[in-house]
């Protein structure tokens, strides 16, 4: 029989990972649309990937000035509260992931980052706009 609280420390390593690929998909899907339209790729401009992609960013900034804690957060907080982990102590995946995903700044300053990033994210959109979405694939596209 497992240890719970291994199992809770797993889950919250688990949910640790989960929120930092929705960053890189935030973060790189910019990127991606960007390149992506320079070198002709079609896939950055599905409307189910920009639409997916916008619709992160408007939560993370949402949650920036409502002053709101991402629930990705708030769930691996409880889930190592319920591992018993003191405040500081971490597993290795959550050490190196953490040093990357968190840091210390006043929520104004986070909020105006957001803000920044999601008027790039808009900005994009509107310079590459995303395909419209039809009921038929062409036979000539990926």
């Amino acid at each position: 029989m497992q240890d719970p609280q291994h199992t809770y420390r797993l889950l919250a390593d688990t949910v640790l990972l989960l929120h930092f690929a929705v960053v890189v998909f935030v973060v790189g899907g910019l990127v991606a649309v960007c390149v992506g339209n320079v070198k002709n790729w079609r896939w950055v401009n599905s409307p189910v990937f920009r639409l997916a992609h916008v619709t992160a960013i408007a939560i993370a900034v949402a949650q920036a000035w409502l002053g709101q804690l991402c629930p990705l957060t708030i769930l691996e907080s409880w889930l190592r509260e319920q591992a018993g982990e003191a405040a500081y102590a971490a597993s290795f995946i959550e050490h190196w992931v953490q040093r990357v995903l968190y840091y210390e700044a006043p929520l104004w300053a986070l909020a105006l980052a957001y803000s920044v990033f999601g008027s790039l994210v808009v900005a994009t959109w509107w310079y590459f706009p995303p395909r419209k979405f039809s009921r038929h694939r062409h036979a000539s596209g990926a």
